[in-house]
């Protein structure tokens, strides 16, 4: 006996997921109240209660996007600072300069890479049925089209 699929439903498309998730707003329903602090995330959306943790080691994708954007900040900080002091390398202004972006660009990127990584995992994996309060996410998506955003 063949097991029926689990319902889904439409949720926002991928550009909206994404674009979501670069303003650290829910990417469900936009609600930009899921930071309580830089770097403390809420477990589920106060608007629409999705899971953000939706299976398990889900944040493996944050960290590698946290990864790749703070090693790519610090290759061009490196790289700027030794083409402007070229051909006398001013190496300590630019290895203090390196250290504060790595320390600095991971702290930066925290949220957004959770909120993206999350965008894009919607978008790989639609929402299911029991996820979301879907009519709090279909009424952002009627928002979004009026030009309104009642979730900020």
């Amino acid at each position: 006996m063949a097991v029926p699929p689990k319902p889904k439903r439409a949720g926002p498309g991928a550009a909206k997921l994404v674009t979501r998730g670069l303003i650290r707003a829910c990417p469900a329903c936009g609600n930009r109240k899921i930071f309580t602090r830089w770097v403390v995330m809420a477990q589920e959306c106060p608007g629409c209660g999705l899971h953000f943790e939706r299976i398990e080691g889900h944040w493996i994708g944050a960290v590698g996007i946290n990864t790749i954007l703070s090693f790519v900040t610090l290759a061009a900080v490196l790289i700027a600072g030794f083409v402007s002091t070229f051909p006398d390398f001013k190496v300590v202004p630019i290895a203090v300069a390196g250290v504060v972006v790595a320390v600095g660009a991971p702290t930066a990127f925290f949220p957004v890479s959770r909120t993206l990584w999350t965008g894009i995992d919607i978008a790989m994996r639609p929402l299911e049925a029991h996820e979301v309060n879907w009519p709090v996410v279909e009424s952002s998506l009627k928002e979004d089209t009026e030009g309104h955003d009642t979730h900020e």
